[in-house]
């Protein structure tokens, strides 16, 4: 289909959110179907005392080509393998540079495409650097190869990247363009806000409203990148919806998929889970002072802290009226620990439970025994006040516990010391209550798992599973709820009424709804869901050579 793919985001070989489960996971396919016709592109933010782990530099690679190249100011690039399934092609570039050329390029950008860089603040300065450095790499290797009447395709990740789309497009007229947008940077500020989308979308303009919410610069990027690609795509049905009101333009649909050889299998699956269950056990003793029973429910949840539009509040809701449910059973001594996994501004792993864990002498509790790791911000971190607030402080007398792990599960957090992935696999369910989520990763990790989840059909992922399979949780392992911007009590409810479903079930009832889990994570491979980008790369060449 093509001779050569240019993939750029700011999450190639750096992990900081969900676009890295996004491009990681796909690599892997496109490898399979275009062996090395494909390279991505990634910011070089790091350094020799902190080298990405992700990254392994070749000097042999593209070595004709970097001989010769020489690029503005002396930016500077290095070329290698991204560490993944597939092993793609990997560019980093170091940017730092070009911030003095960032007043001419704006200018053009406002010349040319009505760019309003003026009202500029935060990471937009970083962001634009990056992605002129990743057009200059473009350009630069496309000439290099003499490859202007090939086919060749420059896809861009996120309004983080957009103006380096518009570079090519200004510079490169062969080369064809997609633009993927994973969440409007209008439609996050608009929930993050507090502001109803979704009963009102046909009401908002994204120009306004981005007026109004100190946006214009993020907004009036990413929708001229939307708008000048020759090929616009995002994520799912939901989010189609807020690009084509907030962007003005009707998007492609290109699902989200998965690489389930991220998942062990057979008895390695049986050992990956009882060697989680067996940690997340260790340190929920530790920290209450009690002794927990191998068939403890484990839930968790995930992502994150963008509170509202995450569902963090109605997750932690929820987890306390199921404390007073099974306060109530007074026949059941079977508990629940809930696991909060979201990072926030950590400071280190606390010592008195790292000490704890490692004393062979259970049995005394520990001061503030919510939470794993010290952080900066006691007085305003959103999930310990909640916490705070509902009196879930993991009394003797209750039930249900739950733990804030305000860290990153990269192996290495200091409590844990183990991934987020084999943690995930000893859990009994998750829940992922999302008011803006346009995708959903962590459902879908969690089902590849084969871990039931509950989400919303505010979230692409739940709506996915009601499209393809309708909402019946027995079939599919995921429990889908139906969420508005106003019915925030029922939702709460219905989450809680989950949760209690799931622990109710009798130890077959649970193997089967995470066989239907496992079923559900199959369908959504990226074999099944690449052939969505090969249309949204035929509209991308089409439309390219016509301008041939």
């Amino acid at each position: 289909m093509f001779d050569l793919l240019f993939e750029t985001s700011w999450e190639v070989c750096n992990k900081v959110g969900g676009i890295y489960a996004v491009l990681s996971t796909k690599a892997k396919t496109l490898q399979q179907q275009h062996k090395d016709k494909v390279v991505f592109i990634g910011p070089d933010i790091w350094t020799k005392d902190n080298e990405s782990p992700f990254f392994t530099e070749s000097k042999s690679l593209l070595a004709d080509w970097k001989e010769k190249v020489s690029f503005p100011a002396g930016m500077t690039v290095r070329v290698g393998r991204w560490n993944i399934p597939g092993k793609p092609i990997a560019i980093l570039v170091d940017f730092k540079s070009l911030f003095q050329y960032k007043n001419e390029l704006y200018a053009k950008m406002w010349d040319h495409y009505k760019v309003d860089s003026l009202h500029a603040y935060g990471d937009y300065d970083e962001a634009c650097a990056f992605a002129y450095g990743s057009a200059l790499v473009i350009e630069s290797l496309v000439k290099f190869k003499k490859m202007e009447q090939q086919k060749v395709i420059a896809h861009f990740n996120e309004w983080t990247t957009g103006m380096g789309l518009l570079y090519v497009k200004s510079y490169l007229p062969g080369v064809a363009t997609v633009f993927t947008t994973h969440a409007t940077s209008i439609g996050r500020s608009i929930c993050g806000n507090g502001k109803p989308l979704y009963d009102y979308m046909k009401g908002y303009n994204g120009d306004q409203m981005a007026g109004e919410l100190n946006m214009e610069s993020k907004h009036s990027l990413e929708k001229a990148a939307a708008q000048n690609a020759d090929a616009f795509t995002t994520v799912s049905d939901v989010t189609a919806r807020e690009c084509e009101q907030l962007l003005e333009r009707k998007p492609i649909v290109t699902p989200n998929g998965f690489e389930l050889n991220f998942v062990p299998k057979g008895a390695k699956y049986a050992e990956s889970r009882e060697a989680a269950r067996k940690r997340l056990l260790q340190a929920a003793s530790a920290l209450t002072g009690e002794t927990y029973d191998d068939d403890t429910f484990l839930l968790a949840t995930s992502g994150r802290c963008e509170f509202r539009n995450k569902g963090l509040d109605v997750g932690i809701d929820a987890l306390n009226v199921v404390r007073y449910e099974i306060n109530k059973l007074q026949k059941s001594k079977r508990k629940i620990i809930a696991f909060i996994t979201v990072p926030g501004w950590t400071d280190a792993p606390r010592t008195d439970l790292v000490e704890a864990m490692e004393a062979e002498e259970k049995g005394t509790k520990l001061f503030d025994p919510i939470i794993t790791h010290s952080i900066h911000n006691f007085d305003s971190d959103p999930i310990y006040g909640k916490l705070n607030y509902l009196g879930l402080r993991n009394e003797a007398f209750d039930k249900v516990k739950v733990i804030y792990v305000p860290s990153y599960l990269n192996g290495n957090d200091g409590v844990f010391n183990m991934s987020y992935y084999d943690l995930l696999i000893g859990f009994d369910l998750t829940i992922f209550p999302s008011y803006y989520e346009p995708w959903g990763y962590t459902p879908l990790e969690s089902v590849a798992f084969a871990v039931p989840t509950i989400t919303t059909d505010l979230a692409g992922f739940g709506q996915w599973v009601v499209n393809e399979q309708g909402n019946d949780a027995r079939k599919s392992g995921v429990e889908v709820i139906h969420r508005t911007d106003s019915n925030y009590s029922p939702t709460v409810m219905q989450v809680a009424h989950g949760i209690m479903d799931v622990f109710s079930m009798k130890p077959a009832e649970w193997h089967k709804l995470s066989r239907a889990a496992q079923k559900t994570a199959k369908m959504a491979l990226w074999s099944n869901f690449i052939k969505y980008y090969d249309t949204a790369y035929a509209q991308a060449l089409d439309s390219a050579s016509k301008r041939k």
